[in-house]
């Protein structure tokens, strides 16, 4: 609202009213409270797993009971799951997870990655400033709440611009992800 405002008494041709009216619309895209309910039916996770992926046997069977688990314990913050394996097993065709709880799905390939602002997004003084992928990936989704694969985590660098590999470790820890604010947003 404030920025809506700020842009209300903004002159005509003010060089700064593209920049407040991309994030403005940034805003308004985002899924606010949007979320989609969780199908825990254990059998037809096991069903979706099994038609998508052949054999993984303990991988599906690992899958299954987390999901028992999220079924008898609802409150439960946001699991990480972390498959490591050579290419070529399944690990990036995971969506299956997705599928199988009913949730939306983005992926998203790290490697490579070693600017911080690709995660934490840059601050809206920089020109050119973007969202970092992570609510790239929400606005993507259309939910709050869907299943991220980051994939080749692994591959991720750092240099003079930070390091990318500490802003994952904020958004992937139970502890530190729910006061996660992305530059850009700047908001919780």
């Amino acid at each position: 609202a404030k920025e809506i405002e700020r842009l209300g008494h903004m002159g005509p041709g003010t060089p700064e009213i593209s920049t407040t009216l991309t994030y403005i619309e940034w805003i308004l895209d985002l899924p606010w409270g949007k979320t989609t309910e969780d199908n825990l039916d254990l059998a037809s996770a096991r069903n979706v797993l099994n038609k998508n992926h052949y054999g993984l046997e303990k991988v599906k069977e690992r899958i299954i009971e987390y999901l028992a688990v999220l079924k008898l314990k609802k409150d439960m913050k946001g699991p990480i799951l972390c498959f490591v394996g050579p290419p070529g097993v399944g690990k990036t065709s995971i969506k299956a997870i997705a599928e199988a709880v009913g949730r939306q799905f983005v992926q998203m390939s790290l490697g490579g990655v070693r600017d911080e602002a690709e995660i934490r997004g840059h601050r809206r003084t920089y020109l050119g400033a973007i969202p970092g992928r992570i609510i790239a990936g929400l606005k993507q989704a259309g939910t709050m709440n869907p299943v991220f694969l980051f994939d080749e985590i692994d591959k991720m660098s750092s240099d003079i611009r930070g390091d990318p590999a500490s802003a994952m470790l904020e958004v992937l820890d139970a502890e530190q992800n729910a006061a996660f604010r992305d530059h850009y947003m700047e908001l919780a």
